[in-house]
């Protein structure tokens, strides 16, 4: 799983039959200094994650073992809205104090 944070959606009316009800989010890695690295994906949400929110992604393989999505062609997934990151040097990240 990687970190990333929420830019904004991505609307398409045409698109895969199996994508139709799918909400799709660009998302922008982070590094694990949280930096926003220059790297963005399009994911498919699953948790109801809005924009500026910390975020998990599951990408290849992983993101398809969501219920319902088993048959649908999405190579990364939002699987968790993060509420705190720590690492030893202390707090990274802490949703109610950092929501930008």
């Amino acid at each position: 799983m990687l970190l990333a944070k929420v830019r904004g959606t991505v609307v398409s009316t045409v698109k895969e039959p199996s994508l139709r009800g799918v909400k799709l989010l660009l998302v922008q890695l982070i590094s694990e200094t949280g930096e926003l690295l220059p790297d963005y994906e399009v994911a498919a949400d699953v948790v109801g994650a809005g924009s500026g929110e910390w975020v998990l992604i599951s990408r290849g393989s992983g993101s398809r073992q969501h219920e319902g999505y088993t048959d649908r062609p999405v190579d990364a997934t939002v699987v968790a809205i993060v509420d705190t990151v720590s690492l030893d040097s202390g707090n990274l990240y802490n949703k109610r104090e950092d929501f930008s």
